[in-house]
């Protein structure tokens, strides 16, 4: 039985109860390369040089090609500090494992077409850090090919796309990871735990408070007419099932989010976060609202290059009784609240405040976390309470995934269910509904025909896959 073949079915189907050590696959602490799980990258910029050293401090993994349609490409990065494309990638992963072996050495490959890497390569599993509109169909292709994947958040550019991908993940039995890093992080589990048990009384509303506007990441948004490609970029490639349209400077890098060919904007981009960690305090990752209401926002013409919301508004309601109110931060939806730490200063208006009965609430966001009264923070799940899924460390917990064959942290089907209420409200916003329902069993939406019609999108031939 080789490695791969080893990876893919020993796990469920010999029913390994616990983790297999990194010693287990070689001598020593590090496994020899032949051991290790082979990694290959589709897409390097910016989600990538943020992610992939956290594979290449996993002595189990060997990071051994990537593949991008650019070549090379400057100003990548949330600052443009940083260098995208495939050459990039490559040097990138050789220079980590030069300085490993204390030589030089050339161990990664690059492609410009990842069909072409998978097919040579003898992968095990994928890291996904493309564009938004690739995701689904990097989903099917390498879930087909029996590849493990861990898919950078949002999980997919509508819910067609989302559904489409949980079904042929399932049905291929392979290891997803969604990039929703939060779920790995003390504080918000925390947070979402005390919640779940009660801490605050009774749930009844949770604020989610987002970043709204168009952040200009590559200094180049007034560069909105169609121009030349830069030299070494496959732009059809780079295109693939989304519509066609004319390289604008404005689109790369980043600001593609601000498009909806291309992705959902601050709704889908930081909701994929925020809504995903309401969803774990509320017990509700495996459903959705019934209705949405009180929809607005500041929408561009539908014609603009960037066309997504700049200010928005939106309530769901969920069969349980639970109100979730989300809204970019412009709104304050998040109150000063007195008697705490920190009393007489405002919130930072994007994290979760989930507020219960009698006055209580637990506020939670990157780096902080607050309450109505300390001791609720100093309280711990007791002997038959809700104990939520403790990951530490997001990448690994993908790589621990891959060998238990237990689900990670952020399975596909549930950040299926948190990323579909962004798109709910995208369809809405998109559509100028105020009000709309939710099945989300049969996952269709009544209320507006215009808001359903938006729900679904046939990729762009010939990027089809039966």
């Amino acid at each position: 039985m080789n490695r791969r073949h080893f990876l893919q079915k020993s796990a469920i189907a010999l029913g390994f109860p616990t983790i297999i050590p990194a010693t287990a696959l070689g001598t020593g602490g590090r496994p020899a390369p032949s051991e290790r799980i082979t990694l290959g990258l589709i897409g390097w910029g910016t989600i990538a040089t943020d992610w992939t050293p956290n594979f290449f401090q996993d002595e189990r993994v060997q990071v051994v090609s990537v593949a991008d349609p650019m070549k090379k490409y400057g100003h990548y990065g949330y600052r443009g500090e940083k260098t995208g494309g495939r050459d990039a990638g490559q040097e990138v992963v050789n220079q980590f494992y030069s300085t490993v072996a204390n030589k030089p050495v050339k161990t990664c490959s690059s492609y410009v077409d990842f069909r072409e890497m998978i097919e040579k390569e003898d992968l095990d599993a994928v890291q996904v850090s493309t564009p938004d509109h690739w995701h689904a169909y990097m989903a099917v292709y390498c879930a087909r090919k029996g590849l493990h994947i861990y898919g950078q958040k949002p999980l997919s550019l509508n819910v067609g796309d989302g559904r489409r991908m949980v079904d042929e993940v399932e049905k291929a039995g392979i290891t997803w990871q969604t990039g929703s890093q939060q779920r790995s992080d003390l504080k918000f589990r925390m947070a979402c735990e005390l919640v779940r048990n009660g801490r605050i009384g009774k749930l009844k509303v949770v604020k989610v408070g987002l970043p709204g506007g168009h952040t200009d990441w590559n200094q180049m948004s007034a560069q909105k007419d169609a121009a030349p490609l830069p030299p070494d970029f496959d732009y059809e490639l780079w295109l693939g099932p989304a519509e066609q349209i004319d390289y604008r400077p404005a689109l790369l890098p980043l600001n593609w989010r601000h498009n909806f060919i291309f992705s959902g904007g601050m709704i889908t981009d930081f909701g994929a976060h925020h809504i995903d960690i309401a969803h774990w305090g509320m017990n509700a990752d495996s459903t959705g609202p019934v209705s949405m209401s009180n929809i607005r926002g500041t929408m561009p013409a539908a014609t603009e290059l960037y066309n997504t919301a700049t200010a928005f508004h939106f309530e769901c309601d969920y069969a349980n009784g639970v109100k979730m109110i989300v809204a970019d931060k412009s709104e304050e939806i998040m109150p000063q609240v007195v008697g705490t730490p920190g009393a007489g200063k405002k919130f930072d208006h994007t994290g979760i405040l989930f507020e219960g009965e009698d006055g209580k609430w637990i506020w939670v966001n990157r780096g902080q976390i607050s309450a109505s009264s300390m001791d609720i923070l100093r309280q711990q799940a007791e002997p038959g309470e809700t104990k939520l899924y403790e990951s530490k460390d997001h990448s690994r917990n993908f790589i621990d995934c891959i060998y238990s064959g237990k689900p990670t942290i952020t399975p596909i089907a549930t950040s299926h269910r948190s990323i579909t209420v962004a798109h709910l409200a995208n369809c809405a916003l998109r559509a100028g509904a105020e009000k709309i329902e939710w099945d989300a069993d049969k996952e269709t939406l009544s209320g507006s025909e215009k808001a359903a019609a938006l729900l679904r999108k046939d990729w762009r031939k010939p990027w089809t896959l039966d």
